[in-house]
């Protein structure tokens, strides 16, 4: 099997070759009509005169009309030409001096063209010791019943073609050869290239994920690749830092509660206690064991929607349904603080929405708003459309967010350093799943500071939702 390389410099030859030889033989096929018509229009130019001096003569003998030998030069008009004039029935009724005692062919077929007055050039391979070219043209005045043939010698046009046909097919060779080591030489430096990104692109791993490939510089279209693939590295290297980092937070978010359960049951162990401490020590282990399964279902909730396993919706309903049952659900925690939440729906047409999914990301939203809203303050959920779509915003009378954190707020395991994470129990996980879940779901979260302090989230949902 041949190697690309080959197989392109194999291809591009062949398709020179194919070029050069349709334009070469082209080439020849015209210079051959052209040679051809002019010794045809030579021919007949003799015989027309020929015939023209025939008609002049007023009832003269017929003959060829040939200076006697010796007398004037040579007529160049008349050199190497064989004149012949027959009668309707093929006889010779005179011949040039050069034809001496031959004759040219005069076959039924050609008389009964010449009878009908037709003009008639033929082709004579055999004649004589050189093909012949020949026309025979009719007489066409009252009462003469004539022709006259001029054949001429095909030998020199046949070494013209000859020659052409050589020197064509030198031309092709010499072409052909400098375009094939042209596309040798290009096919070469393209694919030192390509094999230069190919082993540096062996050499890269997970371990040196920084390195990127050789860029060959110019802005061809080897450029390019080497553009789209260092930036697909880059991309590659973010995830894998992501990934890195989502395990070692992962890690550590697991390691805490497991040493807190394991310490809470070896003080249980060391000595004996009441029914009460093990009941206490108990209701202790069971709300880490809580912790720990919250926590797992939502790093496995994450993880399908990473592989692309999201469900199919399993309940669809209004956005308006949407939040007043998530208001529902989150009224008794906001009571407890004494937190009032207010729904302002400002769609003129509520559009349909997947229940399951979009309630759990509403209900983080507002579970967060609730925790770091101040007691007696006031929550605005807000369900309004604008060009991009509908939009559900949450805005809270808190302390609002850093904005050098607010880039970092949809990370997994990131929680802020102001007051507002304060000692708030969580993972980090909740606002990195929900908006990984608007993803999904083909929207987003949005993030915002208040004017009047306070901060605003947004699920922006997908145009065909509106």
């Amino acid at each position: 099997m041949l190697s690309l390389r080959r197989r392109l410099v194999l291809v591009h030859l062949l398709a020179v070759l194919a070029a050069i030889g349709a334009t070469a033989a082209a080439g020849w096929w015209v210079l051959s009509q052209s040679v051809n018509r002019q010794l045809d229009a030579a021919l007949l130019a003799l015989a027309e005169t020929e015939l023209a001096m025939l008609a002049d003569g007023n009832g003269a003998p017929v003959r060829i009309h040939e200076a006697a030998s010796g007398s004037a030069p040579p007529s160049l008009t008349r050199l190497d030409r064989l004149v012949q004039i027959i009668d309707a029935d093929g006889r010779i009724l005179a011949r040039s001096a050069n034809l001496g005692s031959e004759k040219l062919p005069a076959p039924p077929a050609l008389l009964a063209r010449l009878t009908a007055g037709e003009t008639v050039f033929d082709t004579l391979p055999d004649t004589s010791e050189e093909p012949l070219r020949m026309v025979s043209l009719p007489s066409r005045g009252p009462g003469q019943r004539y022709a006259v043939q001029v054949a001429g010698s095909l030998d020199d046009a046949n070494h013209i073609l000859q020659s052409a046909a050589s020197l064509f097919a030198a031309m092709a060779m010499a072409l052909l050869a400098a375009v094939g080591w042209a596309g040798a030489r290009l096919s070469s430096k393209l694919f030192v290239a390509i094999e230069n990104i190919v082993d540096q692109a062996h050499q890269i791993g997970d371990s040196n994920l920084h390195q990127r490939l050789p860029h060959p510089g110019g802005e061809d279209e080897i450029s390019h690749l080497v553009d789209t693939l260092n930036a697909m590295l880059e991309r590659i290297e973010q995830a894998f830092e992501v990934q890195r980092r989502f395990t070692a937070d992962a890690s550590h978010e697991l390691r805490s509660p497991l040493s807190r359960l394991r310490a809470e049951i070896e003080i249980t162990l060391r000595r004996p206690r009441d029914t009460d401490s093990y009941v206490g020590a108990l209701r202790s282990c069971l709300d880490e064991v809580e912790r720990l399964t919250m926590l797992v279902e939502e790093l496995l909730m994450l993880a399908r929607i990473d592989a692309g396993q999201e469900r199919a919706p399993t309940e669809l309903g209004t956005l308006e349904q949407l939040a007043t049952d998530t208001m529902q659900r989150m009224q008794p925690v906001a009571d407890e603080r004494r937190i009032s939440l207010v729904l302002v729906n400002q769609l003129a047409t509520t559009p349909k929405v997947d229940l399951g999914p979009l309630g759990l990301v509403l209900r983080n939203l507002l579970d967060n708003a609730i925790k770091f809203s101040p007691q007696g303050s006031r929550i605005t959920i807000s369900l309004k459309a604008d060009e991009e779509g509908a939009l559900l915003a949450i805005a809270d009378q808190g302390s609002g967010l850093d904005e050098a954190e607010m880039p970092f707020v949809f990370d997994r395991f990131f929680r802020g350093s102001r007051p507002r994470a304060g000692d708030v129990e969580g993972f980090g996980l909740g606002l990195a799943l929900s908006q990984a879940i608007m993803k999904a779901h083909g929207g987003r979260l949005e993030v915002a500071n208040q004017a009047g302090g306070g901060a605003l989230f947004s699920m922006r949902l997908p145009p065909g939702a509106a």
